[in-house]
């Protein structure tokens, strides 16, 4: 839980250091300890077990850890402590009872050294500090679904994040973009700015998708203006029923409606652009601003180009339903203004 990060960020600033300490308990567990090289002194001890301290990779070697009692001795300028505050977690994995980030009454330091008793799952902070505080926030809202009509126009100067809200970039980056160049319609986008393939930690896909909306939508209608500007072979595509995305990316279904800047179109049924539905002439080029409008409803599949129908009656077999997407055909600038779906 987010608790156990705030042991240590609640009761250690940047530049801080760590100390050299041996860092092992006896009965199992570890501790480390901080400082500001100031006079102020942080430890925080856990006693996780092993079935509650497993991640996905690496395998976790086996490990015990059963209650104690254990002795902690200052040295140094920290000898002179009188007393320590006391920050405490138990985690209730099995009981459903947990007790997280409490203040416990301070504990006396003797002549350098105090003792504690510590059960399993616990965490502790040890600290000079006085300056934690429990959080006061508000339950959050109850969840709700995606609202089934949304709009962005991107129209922000200063933005707080370079991200959009509610888009989920799967591969690539898409920022909020400053195009100062443009008279007027589209001063403010959003621009996909990797050019370069990442080195990766899962199998991304060669295309840059951004997904949105909920992933249950059956019948939609997407709409954006975008704007290619990699010359002769850059593409951009809007897409509806997008099933995948994280490490599945490469595999992801849909209906994806393409563009391309050598004034081509195509509709495929996946990401990877191997399943053409459709293909033709749309007369888009690089360097010029166009709007795209994918239209699903049941079994069947419709484009529009600036307002006019480019095809239409593409039958879709699947997926049944999915996300809206955004993205482009490579790892390639390009921009996306006034999105739509509903």
């Amino acid at each position: 839980p987010f608790c156990s990060s705030a042991h240590t960020t609640q009761f250690t600033q940047p530049g801080w250091s760590y100390l050299q300490v041996d860092g092992h308990l006896a009965g199992g567990g570890s501790f480390v300890a901080l400082t500001d090289g100031l006079g102020n002194l942080t430890i925080i001890i856990e006693t996780m077990t092993h079935n509650h301290s497993q991640c996905i990779r690496p395998p976790l070697p086996y490990f015990s850890v059963t209650p104690q009692r254990a002795t902690f001795y200052l040295k140094g300028s920290f000898y002179m402590v009188a007393a320590l505050q006391v920050w405490h977690s138990r985690l209730g994995f099995e009981s459903g009872n947990s007790s997280l980030f409490q203040q416990l009454h301070p504990v006396k330091v003797c002549k350098g050294s105090f003792s504690l008793d510590l059960n399993v799952d616990e965490v502790y902070t040890l600290t000079t500090l006085k300056t934690g505080q429990k959080c006061g926030c508000p339950e959050p809202p109850p969840p709700q679904p995606f609202p089934s009509n949304y709009k962005d126009d991107f129209n922000i100067r200063n933005p707080p994040f370079s991200e959009a809200p509610n888009f989920a970039d799967q591969t690539g980056v898409f920022e909020y973009f400053i195009n100062a160049s443009d008279p007027g319609d589209h001063v403010f986008t959003l621009r996909q700015v990797v050019v370069q393939r990442p080195i990766t930690w899962a199998s991304d896909a060669d295309q840059t998708i951004s997904l949105i909306g909920n992933f249950q939508w059956v019948n939609m209608t997407v709409t954006c203006d975008i704007y290619i500007e990699k010359k002769h072979d850059g593409g951009v595509f809007i897409a509806g029923r997008v099933d995948n995305g994280g490490i599945y990316v490469r595999r992801t279904k849909g209906v994806f409606f393409w563009v391309f800047a050598d004034g081509t179109y195509r509709v495929t049924g996946d990401l990877a652009g191997e399943e053409i539905l459709m293909k033709g002439l749309s007369g888009v080029r690089d360097s010029a601003w166009h709007t795209l409008t994918l239209n699903i409803q049941g079994t069947s599949a419709s484009g529009l180009l600036n307002g006019y129908p480019l095809w239409e009656n593409v039958t879709i077999s699947k997926p049944n339903n999915g996300w809206a997407a955004i993205g482009t055909r490579s790892f390639e600038f390009a921009q996306f203004d006034n999105f739509h779906v509903e």
